[in-house]
């Protein structure tokens, strides 16, 4: 779930920057063998913070939410500021979906939901104080367009009215396509927003079908069109593989649809199959999945698919065409990470709104409530609805630091970490430097006497690679809530 646009075509590439500055050719994409996807297909963190929400307590309360805003007033607002709304609503259940989510038709509720995240943002506000500025707002889901356009309206003129969103921030909601026309994306414009996301997941008719998403590819065409004659700064699709009913071959037909439709960026995830975790899931028969063995080649063909396309392999689960501003910051080392993905936002206070949500404010990460119920309640009686969370120690924030080092740049400076920390890499992390030797001798990174460098092949597990410097992996190996790397 991220953004993107350009409808520039750029000519095809034989090379294109990978990460850390190295070229991948097209023709010398790695070769994985199965006994390497046995051992390292793995389940493990996406990484889009570290320490992840799983290890969030609840002793961390609405009063350590309030001191970290109460600080950030003091510090003057050193870091910039990001927002994000979680609107969980959606009209048809998602098969694959592990979203927080609710499924209905009723848009009444969408009312009663609007009022509420205005009493949010108010607390925010007392806090915080009004007027701050705001360079990066995201909409997510659930479905945002589920809002009708009056609604979206007053959310973003209660929005504005609280918080300044300049001329070159970044603005992006995510678009169920079938939600939405020519008119509605026009609407979407009006109120500001400079980035899109279509939810796509597949084109192959029967894997729709399997997960209970039927969407026509003349649809998403249509309106990536309209999107483009209204100017929309960056337009994105998301993709799945490991999806039910998916092969290689009809993920090579969608791959090439993907190509002709030329978005800016490419967000290709992974499906986590967690039936245990997500109920929606257990409609899905695990007989139905391809095997990792297939979804290793559905990621290399799409990785040489979009290579040749001329885009940049931003990272992990993520392509963007050369001058958008993803691919710009990779490739001038300013690529961060958060939790909507990759981001081209440096290290920026998080402002989560909505039942779910999740913010960071300083060195603090907070989660609301997860039930429309317990939210409700929470705001009814004044009190911001922060279920859980967790305040980062000195450990932390330095792994912290090592671990987006490697997920966003494919390397690691120890002198970065030295320097910053005040610490001696190789005696902080000496227990991690041996656990990566035997990464190092499959040929997934090169160990230098002063830093990390991920191989082409080694981006395939970046995740494993980023595992080894994770505390809490290793004091506990019960990995059962992850999905699996590949």
């Amino acid at each position: 779930m991220t953004l993107a646009h350009s409808d520039e075509m750029a000519t095809e590439l034989s090379q294109v920057e990978l990460n850390s500055g190295e070229l991948c050719t097209v023709e010398h994409l790695p070769h994985i063998t199965p006994k390497q996807i046995k051992q390292y297909d793995v389940a493990g963190p996406r990484y889009t913070s570290y320490p992840t929400a799983d290890r969030f307590v609840e002793a961390f309360t609405e009063d350590a939410y309030i001191q970290a805003l109460s600080q950030r007033r003091i510090n003057g607002w050193a870091n910039p500021l990001s927002i994000y709304v979680h609107i969980p609503f959606c009209e048809s259940l998602c098969f694959y979906c592990a979203c927080n989510k609710i499924i209905t038709k009723q848009h009444k509720k969408s009312t009663e939901y609007l009022r509420f995240l205005s009493k949010e943002i108010d607390l925010n506000v007392a806090h915080l104080g009004r007027g701050q500025t705001v360079t990066q707002l995201h909409l997510g889901g659930g479905s945002p367009t589920f809002f009708n356009d009056e609604e979206l309206t007053e959310l973003m003129t209660m929005i504005r009215h609280n918080f300044d969103l300049p001329v070159g921030g970044e603005y992006s909601i995510e678009v169920d396509p079938r939600t939405v026309d020519e008119k509605r994306l026009a609407h979407l414009a009006a109120l500001g927003f400079n980035r899109l996301s279509f939810g796509v997941q597949d084109f192959d008719e029967e894997v729709q079908k399997a997960v209970h998403r039927i969407q026509p590819a003349e649809q998403v065409f249509d309106l990536t069109g309209a999107a483009r004659q209204l100017h929309f700064d960056s337009i994105n699709v998301d993709l799945i593989y490991g999806l039910p009913k998916q092969s290689t071959e009809s993920f090579k037909r969608t791959l090439d649809q993907v190509v002709r439709l030329r978005p800016d960026r490419i967000a290709l995830y992974a499906y986590a199959h967690l039936p245990e975790r997500f109920k929606p899931q257990r409609r899905i028969s695990q007989y139905e999945l391809p095997s990792a063995a297939a979804k290793i080649s559905m990621l290399s063909d799409a990785i040489s698919t979009f290579l040749a396309a001329g885009y940049v392999y931003v990272g992990m689960d993520h392509f963007a065409l050369p001058e958008d501003a993803l691919a710009v910051a990779k490739k001038q080392g300013r690529l961060h990470r958060n939790f909507q993905g990759y981001s081209t936002q440096a290290e920026s206070d998080l402002i989560g709104l909505g039942v779910s949500s999740i913010g960071r404010i300083g060195a603090t990460y907070s989660q609301n409530s997860k039930t429309l119920e317990e939210y409700y309640d929470h705001i009814d009686q004044g009190h911001f609805p922060v279920a859980r969370g967790l305040a980062l120690s000195r450990d932390d924030m330095i792994r912290r630091s090592v671990i987006m080092a490697i997920m966003c740049h494919g390397e690691l400076q120890y002198e970065s970490i030295e320097l910053s920390f005040m610490i001696q890499f190789d005696e902080y992390f000496a227990h991690e430097l041996a656990m990566l030797k035997d990464k190092e001798q499959a040929g997934m990174l090169v160990m230098e006497q002063d830093g990390i460098k991920v191989t082409e092949m080694g981006w395939f597990f970046v995740r494993a690679i980023a595992m080894v410097f994770d505390r809490y992996l290793q004091i506990d190996t019960n990995r059962a809530r992850f999905s699996k790397i590949i």
